[in-house]
């Protein structure tokens, strides 16, 4: 397959700045994206208050091809309903007369039904008959979120580990013999007509579940079938675009407010207050346009996770130590994390340098910067992962920054943060409109106590990436005068 990119000029892309990623070719996605913001009207249609002259948020640089901001704040049952019925056309293709779910994500991404995750075991049951209802097996402590949901088919013990016949919220207080999880939920498989039929599964079969199933379900095979819904999460639909751009806006004006705020404090503040105001800030922004009632399936999938850390703590991709250290001058600064709505948002890091510069500082900023302008114009559908990798990690050892690669360019993104396929050298897989990836080709100089790190989220387009966010890459933003 062709490969061949048109090539663009590295010195113009740091002036340029966000500006230099325009139109990704990929109109029919924003298109799509914006047609699904208007479904449904969850929050007044109303812009954003006007930004006080000379603040951050005035130097902000929204994209005009952006997606469509969605004005829902989760997405719906008819949503979760196509991925279902597609689900299902997916487990036919395969030979599959349905499939147990058993990843978080899977869950959460077929059945729209937002739960904890802990040692308690909690399956999705999807048959491949299209007029079978999924079902769930849950432990009893969601029996409150279960039931109000959809999916009205569903089996409940009460605990992990359970006794036989022990329901307390029954009144049935025993102590029973400890139940086998895996055999209780494939008899219910049995009563729904299940048996001898193979089944997918998106966990791995051991020989424990293999044994299990010849005695409960014999002439059933499982397969494993993880790969399918995974498929399916990677590319994005209009819907979730969407819901990003909305996240993705958020996440700029939270930026903005973090740059005032070091601006503003000075050396009279630390990291950790950086940080913690900017959580603060970056909650009541979103929460108050997100409608809900305080009872379940409302404000669901909402994250506002903000880290700040400065000096040399800025030096180690992922350092291990708490950030409590105050600003000083000549650090290196980096605000970086996680903002999500209803399960959809992303990455969006800037590294700074307050004022003083070095040229090795410089040096570094400046490529790193150019590198993640490189990996959001190489993404386009058709281009291996590997490829726009080799082109990132090119530049950066053509320039001199071997010593200072710690990692690949980026990873997918999705509803649980990391998530296939990766901007790596090792993975070939070719890209499709609608996937997402961070945006993070970082540098990391331990020895001289400086790193830089930048991320956004990339939309791949037909002919190029779009980054979602609306901080400039520019050395104006990220250069900081206290």
């Amino acid at each position: 397959m062709k490969t061949t990119r048109r090539r663009f000029v590295l010195g113009s892309m740091a002036a340029a700045g966000a500006g230099a990623i325009a139109a990704t070719g990929a109109g029919s996605l924003a298109e799509a994206a914006e047609a699904a913001s208007k479904k449904s009207s969850a929050i007044p249609e109303m812009p954003p208050p006007a930004p006080r002259p000379g603040s951050s948020e005035a130097l902000l640089v929204p994209n005009p091809d952006h997606p469509k901001p969605s004005k829902i704040d989760r997405l719906d049952q008819m949503w979760h309903l196509g991925r279902v019925k597609l689900l299902k056309q997916r487990l036919n293709e395969e030979g599959l007369a349905g499939i147990l779910l058993a990843d978080r994500w899977n869950i959460i991404y077929f059945s729209g039904l937002w739960f904890t995750s802990t040692e308690r075991p909690f399956t999705l049951f999807v048959p491949a008959s299209s007029d079978a209802p999924p079902t769930f097996f849950h432990p009893s402590l969601d029996r409150d979120l279960v039931g109000s949901w959809w999916i009205k088919d569903t089996e409940s013990y009460f605990d992990f580990l359970h006794g036989e016949g022990a329901f307390p919220n029954l009144g049935k207080v025993q102590m029973g013999a400890t139940v086998d999880l895996n055999r209780w939920l494939l008899k219910g498989l049995r009563k729904r007509g299940q048996g001898g039929k193979p089944l997918g599964v998106d966990f791995p079969i051991t020989a424990e579940w293999t044994g299990a199933v010849e005695e409960i379900l014999p002439g059933t095979t499982l397969r494993k079938a993880g790969a399918i819904g995974e498929k399916m999460r990677m590319v994005k639909t209009p819907e979730e675009i969407a819901l990003t751009q909305r996240a993705m806006n958020y996440w700029s004006r939270i930026h903005a407010f973090a740059r005032d705020y070091i601006l503003e404090h000075g050396t009279d503040a630390t990291d950790f207050e950086v940080q913690s105001a900017a959580v603060r800030y970056g909650t009541d922004l979103i929460l108050r346009d997100i409608k809900r009632d305080g009872k379940p399936h409302t404000a669901v999938g909402v994250q506002v996770d903000i880290g700040v850390r400065t000096g040399i703590g800025t030096a180690y991709p992922h350092p291990n130590q708490f950030h409590h250290n105050r600003i000083k001058k000549g650090d290196a600064l980096q605000v970086a994390g996680v903002v999500t709505i209803g399960g959809c948002g992303g990455e969006l890091y800037r590294g700074y340098q307050i004022e003083p510069w070095t040229s090795e500082r410089e040096k570094m900023w400046q490529v790193h910067t150019n590198s993640c302008l490189i990996q959001a114009e190489e993404s386009a559908a058709g281009v291996t992962c590997s490829l726009v990798a080799k082109k990132v990690h090119d530049y950066q050892v053509k320039n001199g920054m071997q010593k200072f690669i710690y990692h690949r360019p980026a990873h997918g993104q999705g509803w649980e943060g990391h998530q296939p396929p990766y901007i790596s050298l090792g993975d070939h897989t070719m890209l499709e409109e609608g996937m997402m990836f961070s945006n993070e080709p970082g540098l990391y100089a331990p020895d001289l106590g400086f790193g830089y790190n930048h991320s956004d989220v990339v939309l791949v387009g037909a002919k190029k990436g779009m980054q979602l966010g609306s901080v400039p890459y520019s050395k104006e933003w990220c250069t900081l005068k206290i």
